[in-house]
């Protein structure tokens, strides 16, 4: 195969060096005013007064936030599955089906040629950072592996197709591209997940592959498959990862990466690619501003207010805990995207990924936010000294009183005694959750462990098997949680106090 790096590299010079010299605030702004003036004879665009918006504050007066169901009943829904100049010019032609890890409902994202075109740019400024930090790297001299879920495109309607967005990307991978695309269509869309990967292992041209790019989860399990004999990959160069928190996973997939291969964080979303990784490991991904998004952010503790305060580029702070509001070229327009972020950086504006809006548990009123149950399993973890696979944590009814319970994967006896030590950490961490506990309205919590890999066969079974379905972490409704968990612990779980 012909090295194409060299004329990838003419591209990232000039990319990185434009990247660089953007301004936030002005290139946000204008992106804005772009995506208004394209959608401004749409439904939605006449509806909201787009012909007399000229600036950020006038979009944000004329359009209120909404989560994706407000959207589906006052715009997508009449029409689906032919959405024509609704919210978008033309007729949109995919559906991104998401799963919806805390609610648990299918949702139908419109995705756009445009947004596709743009996603794809923004996939190139992911190896425009890598070749920036890693210049004699060569990631075009062999294939790109993205592994992706396994739902078959569906005929919505004539022209209009449905599935996961990595299956929407494989379908669309450019012609000029397809040669270093792995892999083919045809194994990509593969329905059964079990068969995709015993395919992959026996069909992968394996020393060919120089970019690796998928969930840690999944990709942790592609590559225990196809490590026997050797490095899965032994000419890897980069591996690319997003969707969940990578510290979990780092050590576990070390062992299958040749010496030498680069990670790189990035944060796409059905609705739009986020950010992406531009610096070292720790130090936050670097917002997207020119990639058909414009980003909004407010903060957590006010996003079911009335009036909430909406800061974008030009207004953010650092170390506060914002929801993700995104308006794109897919016709999303102030579009609540379901995500927390806190900004390490202002310029150019660099974020991490802290947890989901949903991602709080306060059944019982406690609010205890995903990240302060993440921390605290982390040292509960560390005292003990286990070694933990996937978990999912939620509340749960004993009686008149309350307490939460968490399902964690792990092959070590010391796991038992996660109880005390995750209880003890959280009393650390959350004063509501100390309040709670010492004045008796919640019992402390309970771990059940359970086999390494039941997590894979709990999300087989719901049909979720692979690319970008995520273990939802948090699951904040106890009749939710209770089902979910019988599924979990369907064998003996050893459970600890």
């Amino acid at each position: 195969m012909l090295d194409g790096t060299p004329v990838l590299k003419l591209f990232t010079r000039a990319r990185v060096a434009r990247m660089l010299a953007l301004e936030p605030a002005p290139t946000q702004e204008r992106l804005l005013l772009d995506l208004v003036s394209t959608a401004r004879d749409t439904r939605f665009g006449r509806a909201h007064g787009f012909d007399a918006i000229r600036s950020v504050a006038d979009f944000q007066s004329r359009v209120q936030l909404r989560r994706y169901e407000q959207f589906w009943s006052e715009w997508w829904q009449a029409d689906f599955p032919t959405l024509r100049g609704v919210t978008w010019p033309g007729l949109v032609p995919y559906f991104a089906l998401s799963s919806g890890t805390t609610s648990g409902t299918t949702k139908y994202i419109p995705v756009t040629a445009a947004q596709m075109a743009a996603n794809r740019g923004a996939a190139l400024d992911t190896l425009a950072w890598h070749l920036h930090a890693h210049p004699r790297s060569r990631p075009f001299a062999g294939l790109s592996f993205m592994l992706g879920g396994s739902t078959a495109l569906q005929d919505l309607a004539p022209g209009v197709r449905g599935g996961d967005l990595s299956g929407i990307a494989a379908h669309e991978v450019p012609r000029l591209l397809r040669g270093r695309a792995w892999p083919p269509e045809s194994l990509a869309l593969m329905p059964d997940w079990d068969a995709k990967l015993a395919a992959l292992a026996e069909r992968t041209p394996r020393d060919r592959v120089r970019v690796l790019t998928g969930t840690p989860s999944w990709l942790l399990v592609l590559l225990h498959r196809m490590a026997q004999g050797g490095l899965p990959f032994p000419n890897l160069e980069l591996l690319i990862h997003g969707g969940v928190a990578w510290a979990p996973y780092r050590d576990r997939l070390a062992p299958f990466l040749p010496r030498g291969c680069a990670t790189r964080e990035v944060y796409p979303a059905s609705e739009g690619f986020v950010a992406i990784q531009d610096r070292g490991e720790g130090e936050g991904m670097r917002l997207v501003l020119d990639r058909g998004c414009f980003f909004e952010f407010v903060p957590v503790a006010e996003l079911d207010a009335p009036n909430p305060t909406r800061h974008w580029a030009a207004t953010i702070e650092t170390g506060i805990d914002y929801a993700v509001v995104v308006s794109s070229n897919a016709g999303l327009f102030a579009y609540v995207l379901g995500d927390v972020v806190r900004f390490l950086d202002r310029a150019p504006p660099r974020l991490l990924v802290t947890g989901r809006t949903a991602w709080m548990l306060s059944a019982f009123g406690e609010h205890v936010t995903g990240e302060e149950i993440t921390r605290a399993l982390d040292r509960a973890a560390a005292e003990t000294r286990a070694t933990l696979g996937e978990w999912c944590c939620g509340p749960e009814f004993v009686g008149e009183l309350g307490r939460h319970r968490l399902v964690v994967e792990s092959a070590d006896t010391a796991a038992v005694r996660l109880g005390p030590a995750f209880d003890a950490a959280l009393l650390g961490l959350n004063e509501d959750y100390a309040a709670h506990r010492q004045g008796g309205q919640m019992l402390p919590p309970v771990v059940d462990v359970v086999p390494p890999g039941r997590f894979n066969d709990w999300m087989r079974a719901q049909g979720k098997a692979g690319g970008q379905h995520k273990v939802p972490r948090v699951i904040a409704d106890p009749a939710r949680f209770a089902q979910a968990t019988a599924g979990l612990t369907g064998g003996p779980p050893h459970t600890a106090g």
